[in-house]
């Protein structure tokens, strides 16, 4: 029987030296196993924000499907540059409210929202409007996680590079984790979605970039490997990311999987970085995941359903 294994029992396993791929294959969640009713691969609404990140959610067999009574939820949004929600190059706080919000109602006793800003955290968490969006909802649900305290070395045994790095502490405690990214373009990995976000949950991100940072990325992917993945392209931030300014398309457009490579490759090939299109496997570290078994970038293979509110 497949048994899909949480961050407690897989740190537990690594501690004994268990082999991480005998930990982890057996709990891949990957398209069409276990949940046969649950719904398509991929859920894609297109709409107001809010609208479109619970109609995509429930596409693919609603929030119920990965956080239950009682489940301990990290959200983890973009929210590590000063910026308005207009220059996407943060979550849109309505996704990310929406996320917790559903959480909630599915019984999640506690909800977390963090990130590792790349600049202070209280004008980051403000700037972006995360913070005071989600105030109504917790008023204590936002942190910025930049003290070296709140991380904790772990190692990640099948690592091609990255085999040691220091967590957030919050992470390894969570029974869910639910990636919400906003749709940006990156300099050097060319975009930044749900795998490329998750180095905001680690503490030296630039040792990541001082090896090869699309592997590296894969490597943190295998330990942190969301449960539910929710981009928001309700404004594509298509050129000059991930910092910004740049392009800024607006498309109205939440994707939502519990396939976290199957979200981001589908993301790369729905809409123009650069002035182009581009296929997912063009993309490195999609394609790493996806030949690593961390998730399926084949999305012409498969199921998407699409609706417009």
């Amino acid at each position: 029987m497949n048994k899909k294994i949480s961050r407690r029992e897989f740190l537990k396993l690594q501690a004994r030296n268990s082999l991480l791929l005998a930990g982890t294959t057996s709990g891949l969640l990957l398209p069409g196993m276990g949940l046969a009713s649950a719904g398509p691969d991929i859920g894609v609404a297109r709409g107001d924000a809010v609208a479109a990140t619970r109609a995509a959610v429930d596409l693919i067999g609603g929030i119920g499907r990965v956080v239950k009574k009682g489940s301990r939820v990290l959200i983890k949004p973009n929210m590590s540059f000063p910026r308005s929600p207009d220059q996407a190059t943060n979550t849109h706080p309505d996704v990310v409210k929406t996320v917790a919000v559903m959480c909630k109602e599915a019984g999640a006793s506690k909800i977390m929202v963090l990130d590792h800003t790349l600049a202070s955290g209280k004008v980051c968490i403000q700037a972006s409007g995360i913070g005071p969006a989600l105030a109504s909802v917790d008023p204590n649900m936002v942190h910025a996680i930049n003290n070296p305290s709140f991380y904790k070395e772990v190692t990640i045994e099948q690592a091609k590079s990255l085999a040691r790095t220091d967590v957030a502490k919050e992470t390894l405690k969570a029974d869910v984790l639910i990636a919400v990214p906003v749709a940006k373009s990156h300099s050097a990995t060319g975009v930044s979605l749900s795998m490329k976000g998750m180095m905001g949950l680690i503490y030296d991100r630039g040792i990541m970039h001082r090896m090869d940072l699309n592997e590296t990325i894969v490597d943190l992917a295998v330990m942190l490997k969301a449960d539910l993945a929710v981009i928001d392209a309700t404004r594509v931030l298509s050129t000059g990311g991930p910092g910004g300014p740049g392009k800024v398309l607006k498309r109205d457009t939440v994707i939502a999987s519990t396939d976290m490579v199957a979200a981001d490759a589908y993301t790369v090939g729905a809409f123009e970085w650069y002035g182009k299109k581009f296929k997912p496997f063009q993309v490195r570290h999609v394609r790493l995941a996806h030949e690593r078994g961390l998730g399926r970038a084949d999305v012409e293979n498969l199921s998407v359903k699409t609706v417009t509110l």
